[in-house]
């Protein structure tokens, strides 16, 4: 079985982030959820931003604390999701929809664990 997600992160964190921003922009928001909206498209758009940061980090202390950067953010897209959930009458198309995206957060905070992992261990080596 072939996955649609992309393989490469740097498209996986953007295609994130850019689901994420279509998905609110199609759905009508009770006005109570627009501050827990703004902060999702804040931290769904830092997953992505961050792991950018981290390709580009001048160390590998910058790197590893961009990666916990993008932990910490996709931890934190999943909790608004989940506000956003809870807090508005959604159907189940909807309600389908936002679990597939708190799916695709515990993903990649799981890759982020692993590669943070990873980067200190070589760290701890040299």
């Amino acid at each position: 079985m072939k996955s649609d997600k992309p393989y490469n992160l740097e498209e996986r964190t953007y295609a994130f982030a850019l689901e994420i921003r279509l998905f609110l922009r199609n759905t009508i928001w009770d006005p109570v959820s627009w501050s827990d909206i703004k902060q999702l498209l804040r931290s769904s758009g830092s997953v992505a931003a961050n792991y950018v940061e981290s390709i580009e980090a001048i160390s590998p202390d910058d790197c590893i604390y961009r990666l916990r950067l993008c932990k910490k953010e996709a931890r934190e897209s999943g909790l608004w999701l989940q506000l956003i959930s809870d807090s508005n009458p959604i159907d189940v198309i909807i309600h389908r929809k936002i679990e597939t995206l708190i799916a695709e957060t515990k993903e990649l905070v799981k890759i982020f664990v692993t590669m943070i992992r990873n980067k200190s261990a070589q760290q701890t080596l040299r």
